[in-house]
């Protein structure tokens, strides 16, 4: 599997082109925002008709992680579901491949933004989760070791006379910022004023795709 493995907070950890996080000392997995049923959510409310197969999407690129990494621990960086109570609305099939999933591995879901933890599903459902030197949340708060989603950070680079976009990690000395990892999530470019005021002069991008490359984090140009 490629992967940009790099050091923070002492952790050796490992960017996945996915968007995932692989600690392998600890066999965990970590995911954030998989917004899972926004279409299902957005339907309801007459909003914007995506494909109905963003969840399967996601589910299939989540259990293809763990079968690749082996992870026997997963942690849910918060935003799991679309809305809260939505899990109920997912096909059968799709909450059932989740629990399959799920089975035999020790799951954390943290509180996000969207909802506040599947309650219908197993697993520990927790505001935030200290882990050895990381601290686990959604939104960050503050930095030392902080682990943390929610913003869907990208990276917008030009290249051969055209604009790309691609999910990226936002890492420094003190903070760590994961991609959306659901499909049709959006994202913040790394150049606004909310991720240039969290992250470190020094920070990089680990950009997503097929294979994760590391590079300085694309900032707005002094003006």
């Amino acid at each position: 599997m490629n992967m940009h493995p790099f050091r923070f907070a002492g952790a050796l950890l490992e960017a996945l082109p996915s968007g995932a996080l692989h600690w392998p000392d600890q066999r965990l997995l970590v995911v954030s925002d998989l917004h899972l049923g926004k279409s299902a959510r957005l339907s309801a409310v007459g909003g914007a008709q995506l494909p109905p197969y963003e969840t399967r999407e996601t589910l299939a690129r989540l259990s293809s992680d763990l079968e690749a990494t082996g992870a026997v621990r997963v942690i849910c960086l918060g935003d799991s579901f679309d809305a809260p109570d939505v899990e109920t609305a997912l096909p059968e099939d799709d909450l059932l491949w989740l629990s399959r999933m799920m089975a035999g591995r020790d799951w954390t879901w943290i509180e996000g933004n969207h909802d506040p933890g599947p309650v219908a599903l197993g697993g520990a459902h927790r505001a935030a989760l200290r882990l050895g030197p990381l601290v686990f949340r959604h939104i960050a708060t503050e930095p030392g070791g902080e682990v943390s989603g929610h913003y869907h950070p990208k990276a917008r680079l030009a290249a051969r006379g055209r604009v790309l976009s691609r999910p990226c990690f936002l890492v420094d000395e003190g903070r760590l910022i994961l991609p959306a990892f659901g499909a049709y999530t959006g994202g913040l470019c790394t150049r606004s004023a909310v991720l240039s005021g969290l992250m470190g002069e020094n920070a990089l991008a680990i950009l997503t795709g097929a294979r994760p490359v590391a590079i300085p984090m694309p900032r707005a140009e002094a003006g």
